[in-house]
């Protein structure tokens, strides 16, 4: 590496040297430049070839944080042209979201290694690396230049075969128990343009760097994991351990030793070492209880307990284990009305909801349906190699679905359609009116035998119509489908509906 840093060296002195050529110090400028390039003749090894045949990053600085250089892998590993970055500053390639991060300029400010995460938006999906900055110091011991090495973190992922001994300790099922954040190539579903998506993204904003516990409520597919993932992310405990356990997939029986561990000779059949649970593998980072709705109701008071006196005891065990956590739990379910029936407690109820984020179901956000096809059809074009496009008529029949699996059902649409059109770029009509059943939208056509575009102008007749009934005004009909009232005007004409006699309805 010292060899690597002495060619950014050599660049810097040839950069002044073409500057200072007709100068005084020109020959004492050269004479450095073949003193320093002696450095690889004496070793005669080619050093920039073994690190630009590395499979990890590297990203060389000066000390004001200037690009100097960057090996092939970068390239790879962000999407990001050389020529970006080199000669630019890493503060200005973070204003220019470029990439997100910033190790060298921490390195800086620092001047000690130092371990980030950081995203580049150049690939589809974006992509986050898990970054090492490193500082080079002269002589002097000043700090000369920064060496930042990082990985993708699903390269990273290779890494938990070995790590696998640590984890069989964990029971089965082991899709119900996840370590760490989830794969750098799973992009974040929270996608969308609506008020009221906009405003879970305020809260997660505001919530993320505390340590309050987070309940997040919604239907089946709405993205309440994404929304705990971006909470993890944008925390302070971001560094730290991600377990996520779903409280309805591992066994009643086994989710009590799942979650606070088991002490040696505990019971028959268990490790005879004993063995760690999900709270002390969490322990300083953050615990996502999903489905917490389902716990059963003995365990209700064991995690009631844990949460307000921050420790635990092992199955089997007597000495209490003290407990940093974040909590963030999460269900589908009407917590309230489980309480109501003795199914949930309401003392734990009040100590999960202390920051509430409740994420409205698709057919609530249908400003968010658009954006979110056109960030699947990007996902998915990247993935099968294959582009459709939607047209606006299709999208109008999206906007009039009610979604009932909600954005997972929309993501496997997208991914079917992407698969399984015809090579003409445009997705079948045949094949969304297949994929979608025509009685769970809004409005329903009433002829089983009509087109799609048949189906879309008499969905957006009907909405028309009930916005009108319910506003008997154009402008406050207009804002209710998100549209000016010039266009619920025309729509009225190209429809023949009877405005005045709407209006005259009560």
């Amino acid at each position: 590496m010292d060899q690597v840093l002495a060619i950014c060296k050599i660049r810097e002195k040839v950069k002044k040297l073409a500057t200072q050529i007709e100068g005084p110090q020109s020959k004492e400028l050269i004479k450095e430049v073949y003193d320093d390039l002696g450095v690889f003749l004496d070793t005669g090894i080619d050093f920039k070839e073994v690190v630009d045949a590395l499979d990890d990053s590297i990203f060389i600085t000066d000390k004001n944080g200037v690009c100097l250089y960057v090996n092939p892998a970068h390239l790879q590993n962000t999407g990001i042209e050389p020529e970006e970055v080199l000669s630019h500053s890493v503060a200005d390639l973070i204003r220019d979201k470029v990439f997100t991060g910033g190790a060298a300029l921490d390195v800086i400010k620092h001047e000690k290694k130092i371990f980030r995460l950081s995203t580049t938006y150049r690939t589809i999906p974006p992509r986050t690396g898990y970054a090492v900055g490193v500082p080079i110091f002269d002589d002097q011991q000043n700090l000369h230049q920064v060496v930042v090495s990082s990985r993708p973190i699903l390269s990273l992922h290779a890494l938990h075969d070995d790590y696998g001994k640590f984890l069989a300790a964990l029971s089965e099922p082991k899709s119900a128990i996840q370590l760490m954040e989830r794969p750098a190539n799973e992009p974040a579903r929270l996608v969308g343009a609506s008020i009221s998506l906009k405003k879970v993204w305020e809260i997660i904003d505001k919530v993320a760097d505390t340590d309050a516990t987070v309940l997040i409520t919604g239907e089946s597919g709405v993205g309440k994991e994404i929304v705990a993932d971006e909470i993890y992310k944008k925390s302070n405990r971001c560094n730290k351990p991600f377990i996520k356990v779903n409280c309805a997939s591992i066994p009643a029986n086994l989710l009590e030793s799942e979650l606070f561990g088991y002490d040696k000779g505990a019971f028959s059949g268990a490790n005879a070492s004993g063995k760690q649970g999900l709270f002390e593998l969490a322990n300083n980072g953050t615990l996502l209880l999903d489905e917490i709705g389902d716990m059963p109701m003995d365990l209700q008071v064991k995690l009631l307990r844990a949460i307000q006196n921050k420790e635990i005891t092992r199955i089997g065990g007597s000495r209490p284990i003290s407990l940093d956590i974040r909590f963030i739990a999460s269900t589908n379910s009407d917590l309230k009305n489980k309480i109501a029936r003795g199914e949930f407690r309401s003392d734990l109820y009040y100590r999960l909801n202390v920051i509430p984020i409740h994420i409205p179901s698709l057919r609530e956000r249908i400003a968010d349906i658009k954006p979110l096809c056109d960030f699947f059809v990007k996902m998915y074009t990247e993935k099968h190699h294959k582009y459709i496009a939607l047209s606006p008529e299709q999208i109008t029949l999206f906007e009039h679905y009610s979604w009932p699996g909600n954005i997972r059902e929309l993501e496997n649409v997208i991914e079917y359609l992407t698969i399984c059109s015809s090579g003409t770029g445009q997705a079948d009509d045949d094949l969304i009116k297949g994929l979608l059943d025509i009685s769970n939208t809004t409005h329903a056509a009433e002829s089983p035998g009509a087109t799609l575009n048949d189906s879309v102008e008499s969905h957006e007749k009907a909405l028309i119509e009930d916005a009108l009934r319910k506003t008997k005004n154009l402008r406050e009909a207009g804002a209710l489908l998100h549209v000016n009232a010039s266009t619920v005007s025309r729509k009225i004409k190209q429809y023949n509906i009877n405005y005045e006699d709407i209006k005259a309805r009560r």
